[in-house]
């Protein structure tokens, strides 16, 4: 395992070089410029001051290297949407907020879609699993901005219960993390009702009964624990995408995080933030797939990496 683990994290780090190279050039070769974009009132005489400040006049493989080399020291570089914060700073300064809006959507999206999967399975063809089946389907079409408006104007503006935004007090929470977790929500829902609903029809399920095997004792160590394989290939993803931000929930809610540099860093041609966050985004898709593959191990003892 610890040599599997050890080559799957240097494999990592090779993707996450080739990453870099097509991130870097590609954004580059995108029209415009970060001063050239918009209704900026740059001269030619700024622009040129601007790109010798930055390093955005040398050719492109050297701007990489010079990139390369600040890695090594865990210097991404200069935002140029905030040129008194470095890359760095800024990630550690708005990202706490969305692993804290995350790490909340995340706690409702398995909490709640795991045993809504799990009694829809156990009550196939019933009125229950009709229900959880129509109200997973609604919560996954649904976009995350559209929840957001919708509560704002119940929860808000007609009812008055809730703020319409912000991040400074519990209150402020509810909306916005109950917006960003309905949609996981209602994928490991539907999931998880299909793979408790293979694992109940396996032989082994049934060689189970035969034996004279207590319901509750089969459902806990046959049942749950086999669906949990392709349960997990499932969640892995979803964790990293969550912890990121999102830009329309975010941006409707006032949440100060990480999500809108997203977007905002395309727009804007911030070179050092676009490339940052995508080499970010990457790494935890990697670390994210790498603790899925050792989970494997434990949620099937016959799984064995070599």
């Amino acid at each position: 395992m610890t040599r599997f683990i050890i080559l799957r994290l240097v494999g990592l780090v090779g993707s996450l070089f080739v990453l870099s190279i097509f991130t870097f050039f590609i954004m580059h070769e995108v029209p415009g410029g970060p001063w050239r974009i918009g209704q900026r009132p740059f001269t030619d005489q700024q622009i040129a001051a601007l790109e010798a400040r930055y390093g955005l006049d040398k050719p492109l493989w050297q701007q990489y290297f010079t990139w390369l080399s600040g890695i090594v020291k865990l210097d991404f570089g200069q935002s140029f949407q905030h040129p008194d914060e470095s890359v760095i700073q800024l990630i550690s300064r708005t990202w706490p907020v969305t692993i804290h809006l995350g790490g909340m959507a995340l706690a409702i999206a398995f909490g709640v879609g795991i045993p809504l999967g799990i009694i829809a399975a156990f009550k196939q063809n019933t009125w229950i699993d009709y229900i959880a089946t129509l109200l997973s389907i609604f919560g996954f079409v649904t976009p995350h901005f559209v929840w957001g408006i919708f509560f704002i104007l119940i929860f808000s503006l007609y009812l008055g219960w809730l703020p319409t935004g912000g991040w400074d007090e519990p209150k402020q929470w509810i909306m916005p993390v109950v917006a960003y977790s309905l949609a996981p929500l209602a994928v490991i829902a539907r999931y998880t009702r299909v793979s408790v609903i293979e694992s109940i029809r396996s032989d082994y399920v049934r060689t189970a009964r035969a034996k004279g095997l207590n319901e509750r004792v089969i459902m806990v160590r046959h049942v749950l624990r086999n669906a949990l394989i392709p349960m997990l290939t499932v969640f892995g993803p979803i964790v990293p995408d969550l912890i990121t931000g999102s830009i329309f929930i975010e941006a409707i809610f006032r949440v100060p995080g990480l999500g809108k540099f997203w977007v905002t860093s395309t727009f804007e041609r911030d070179y050092p933030m676009i490339i940052g966050l995508t080499v970010l985004f990457a790494l935890l898709i990697g670390l994210t797939y790498l603790i899925t593959d050792i989970l494997y191990v434990y949620a099937d003892p016959r799984i064995e990496y070599s």
